[in-house]
């Protein structure tokens, strides 16, 4: 038994994952298999940080280590073989408002922005919240992972004028692993069309043997001029709950209009427990890291094996990296809805509806396997037997 097979009950806790089912669904009987956090305990060493500090009972303003920023340094150089300065690290509440930050720093009302499909559904969300043209680009399905259409992507961009493109790398929800060739393939063609990138890289220390992650900026020594990277240990070290990511921007009048951004919504400050969370597991939590990563990739196997053998009709697309799964149920021949409403009043189970991420979605389910393997076999015999 590993630490990753405890159990624990997140019921009653506020917990968005388990507790805001019974809001939607007005049911307590439902196993949450969805949202993408961890059903497992944060390391150790960060428990630890977050109770020395809390034992002060001082929770007044702070300000940003040094410390902290030499913990992000090591880590992306050691773990990435990533490159960065103290002042090229900007702080954000999260990823998603870093996004939002960028579409505003770098577009107009109006301005396009390009997307894949199906990509992480805020992307969208961001776009047309802030008034930009939503372009999409429908990533291919080839020997059973995500590919870029380049070709189409290159129409788009000039058919719209795309300004800005979002790039999920690690890809979510396909789970794909993009190479440095591919990279370099999209970097290249924005490039030329002078397009600024950015880059979701939350997922990238989540990879699985024997892929490897590539940040987008190294794909290219020049993407660096035209891109800005984000990340945070929150995915990684299953805290979402400290509201702390970073930006990477390298290029200085880039920065800079970022920096004005920020300023304008008052966004520059972030939750102390952010600091203190970040920099002990970027420190420290390295060998519970290594100890989550086969975990997990167990756990996908464990998927792929129960319903190749157990539901066939369901089409598994496996990742090479996160911890979030790419379900086919088109076989079955519901619609969304359908699909749906069936998971959730037959099987008992919640899953993320594919159709969110885009209208290549339809049919589809996501799953999180990120949490002990007797959740998961629960979890999958449930949806075996309401097909049954």
């Amino acid at each position: 038994m590993t630490i990753f097979d405890e159990q624990i009950n997140r019921k009653q806790t506020n917990c968005v994952k388990w507790d805001s089912i019974v809001q939607t669904y007005h049911a307590d009987d439902l196993l949450p298999l969805w949202v993408a956090d961890m059903d497992f305990l944060a390391p150790t060493p960060v428990i630890n940080a977050f109770e020395s500090y809390s034992a002060r009972g001082l929770f007044g303003y702070s300000i940003t280590p040094d410390s902290l920023y030499q913990a992000i340094i090591n880590w992306q150089k050691k773990r990435h073989g990533y490159s960065i300065e103290k002042e090229e690290i900007l702080f954000s509440s999260g990823v998603v408002p870093s996004i939002a930050l960028a579409v505003q720093s770098y577009t107009d009302e109006g301005d396009s922005v390009l997307i894949h499909d199906p990509v992480y559904h805020p992307f969208a969300a961001v776009v047309t919240e802030n008034h930009r043209n939503l372009v999409r680009s429908t990533l291919i399905e080839e020997n059973n992972h995500f590919v870029m259409n380049l070709e189409e992507m290159e129409r788009l961009i000039i058919a719209h004028q795309v300004k800005l493109f979002i790039l999920c790398n690690p890809h979510n929800p396909g789970g794909r692993v993009w190479t440095k060739e591919e990279l370099a393939a999209v970097g290249n063609l924005c490039k030329k069309h002078g397009v600024l990138v950015v880059s979701d890289e939350i997922h990238q220390d989540l990879i699985f043997k024997p892929y490897t992650f590539t940040s987008f900026q190294l794909a290219d020594p020049t993407f660096e001029e035209f891109s800005l990277v984000f990340t945070a240990a929150t995915k990684t070290f299953n805290l979402a709950g400290i509201k702390n990511s970073m930006v990477f921007i390298k290029n200085p009048k880039l920065r800079a209009r970022f920096q004005e951004t920020q300023k304008r919504n008052q966004q520059g400050e972030i939750n102390t427990f952010g600091y203190i969370g970040t920099e002990a597991a970027y420190n420290h939590g390295g060998t519970w890291l290594d100890e989550l990563l086969p975990y997990l990739q167990e756990n996908v196997q464990f998927v792929k094996t129960y319903l190749s053998e157990k539901l066939p009709s369901v089409h598994v697309m496996c990742p090479e990296g996160t911890y979030l799964m790419w379900l086919d149920f088109s076989a079955f021949g519901l619609s969304d809805k359908e699909l749906e409403t069936h998971l959730i009043e037959k099987a008992k189970v919640v899953l993320n509806s594919g159709i969110i991420f885009g209208s290549k979605g339809t049919g589809h389910m996501r799953l999180n396997v990120a949490c002990p393997r007797a959740t998961l076999e629960e979890g999958l015999s449930r949806i075996v037997q309401s097909f049954s």
